[in-house]
């Protein structure tokens, strides 16, 4: 939901449920009539319970940050990224019956904990700047151990001769698929290697 500036309450409430099985999404707080409301969550998540990383920034506003302040209340998801904009106010329109009309903020968003968005937007779980990897970084090779000359073997297997050794002496690398992705979208390599990490937990619960 990175430059994701909003959009309308029911929409943002429509997602939030995608992925949340019961509890509240959001409420309002306010001085008119009818601003006090609260949604709740419906059974039923779409991925079923797997890890969901949300990815947001400074230009994440209004509805985005009433989903990610639900999923991060309920710790259905983790949060990545910078804060987010902080746009948490209701409008209500008001015609004055010439042709024009008059817009007044009448209450606040609220996340399920009861934390305001209003001036404090959602912060991450994980802070993550705004980074670019140039390509000489991606494309690091770490020697290692098995790499240098005379290094000791490992005691599980017999000794191996110098003139009897693979010729492959370079470690494994991450392709070019990995490094094209940390240049073009750092947040979201970081997020993909933290979904395998979520993933391989959850697994590892699991069995």
């Amino acid at each position: 939901m990175r430059n994701n500036p909003g959009g309308v309450l029911n929409g943002a409430v429509d997602v939030a449920d995608d992925f949340l099985e019961d509890g509240a999404i959001v409420q309002t707080k306010g001085r008119g009539n009818g601003s006090d409301q609260s949604f709740k969550a419906t059974p039923g998540d779409l991925l079923k319970g797997a890890p969901l990383v949300v990815l947001v920034n400074g230009g994440s506003a209004s509805a985005s940050e009433i989903v990610a302040g639900a999923l991060q209340d309920h710790r259905r998801a983790l949060i990545l990224g910078e804060r987010t904009f902080g746009k948490g106010s209701v409008q209500t329109i008001l015609p004055l019956g010439n042709g024009t009309a008059v817009k007044l903020t009448t209450a606040r968003y609220y996340t399920p904990n009861g934390r305001s968005i209003q001036a404090e937007g959602i912060e991450p779980d994980i802070k993550l700047k705004s980074l670019k990897v140039a390509a000489d970084d991606a494309d690091i090779n770490f020697i290692k151990e098995s790499d240098l000359s005379g290094h000791l073997n490992n005691d599980r297997h017999g000794r191996v001769d110098d003139d009897t050794q693979s010729d492959d002496t370079g470690p494994t690398t991450t392709g070019d698929e990995t490094a094209d992705s940390a240049q073009n979208d750092y947040a979201l390599y970081e997020a993909l290697n933290l979904l395998r990490g979520m993933s391989l937990l959850q697994d590892h619960k699991n069995g």
